[in-house]
């Protein structure tokens, strides 16, 4: 297991990120929230939903295997039982860090794509958002954070 501060590291450092789930109906859907902040903060980031062109200005991908260059990250934003269909795509492609965004409720997270990606040497982040940490992070996700993490949806390890 790694420390989820180590892991947040290691994710935020990667600069080339795809965001799954990111919706034509933008108003307050979490992938799109992480999708601007990441792009406002100087990622690369590529928007991903098989059913769009175009999410917030930015041309959408299909899926992973579509976006130019590859990416060395992403955050799964989608239901939790299309997160097992992501994380097999991201093995297939080498991507060795993800993160299943959750706040109140589920989330992205799904047990059995955590396991899976585990078993072939991803960083899995099973929880929590990239959004309450720096340098992401804004006043608003720092207290979520809080919050999430004892409620239990921000891992302490990862």
């Amino acid at each position: 297991m790694t420390a989820m501060k180590e892991a947040v590291s290691e994710f935020l450092g990667k600069k080339r990120v795809a965001v799954t789930g990111v919706s034509r109906r933008p108003q307050s859907h979490g992938s799109n929230v992480v999708y601007k902040r990441l792009r406002e903060r100087g990622y690369e980031v590529f928007a991903v939903n098989p059913n769009a062109e175009s999410v917030e200005g930015d041309r959408c991908y299909e899926s992973l295997t579509s976006i130019p260059g590859g990416v060395e990250a992403v955050v799964i934003g989608t239901r939790p039982e299309t997160a097992d269909v992501t994380m097999r795509e991201c093995v297939e492609l080498g991507i060795k860090h993800v993160w299943m965004h959750r706040g109140p409720g589920a989330g992205s997270v799904s047990d059995s794509a955590t396991e899976y990606g585990r078993r072939h040497d991803v960083t899995v982040i099973d929880g929590g958002c990239p959004c309450m940490f720096a340098p992401t992070a804004d006043f608003g996700h720092k207290i979520a954070r809080v919050v999430f993490s004892a409620a239990g949806n921000v891992p302490r390890q990862v």
